[in-house]
């Protein structure tokens, strides 16, 4: 069983800590994040420390512990430097741009697809890359998920939307199997 849950989450220069009614707020020089905690469990805040603290021993509270402890890692690193995830474009005349913190995508189809910006998220794109930063790490991969899911990667000719350094498993086409029979 992983021992994960009793590491400490360090709070980093410039990040406050703020805990009532069940609520965390991690406030830091990029923005503020809230978390909802479950009832079986604590946050102590020592010598700059957080630990996530069982209030009764339960397996509920054993399963959520580690997970909680992850959150709150990476919301300190969120409002302190932040997240990106950066995605590449590649197919014929496909690109995209940035319009009013939205980004305009035109990747094949009669019309452009526009990706509004959540909260505290933005969008640069620099020739056929596009990067999404902001403080929280669940919102920055959910809108790049949603970005890929506008055009996933063609496996025959390795046109789309695909994350940055991501490997795509291409497959002969027709041609390509009838010459080797």
């Amino acid at each position: 069983m992983a021992r994960y849950g009793r590491l400490p989450v360090e709070l980093l220069e410039g990040v406050s800590f703020e805990q009532a009614n069940g609520k965390v707020q991690i406030k830091g020089p990029k923005g503020t994040l809230f978390k909802e905690i479950p009832h079986m469990l604590e946050i102590k805040e020592e010598d700059g420390k957080l630990l996530v603290v069982e209030k009764k021993e339960t397996r509920q509270a054993k399963v959520l512990k580690g997970t909680i402890r992850s959150h709150l890692q990476n919301m300190v690193k969120g409002v302190s430097g932040g997240w990106t995830k950066a995605l590449e474009i590649e197919g014929p005349g496909y690109r995209a741009e940035v319009k009013d913190d939205d980004l305009v995508l035109s990747v094949g189809f009669s019309h452009p697809v526009i990706i509004k910006a959540p909260q505290d998220t933005k969008f640069k794109v620099e020739k056929n890359l596009i990067t999404i930063e902001g403080i929280d790490k669940e919102v920055v991969g959910q809108v790049a998920a949603r970005i890929r899911d506008v055009r996933k990667p063609n496996p025959y000719k390795g046109s789309g939307i695909r994350y940055q350094g991501e490997v795509i498993r291409r497959k002969p086409g027709k041609q390509a199997i009838g010459a080797s029979e």
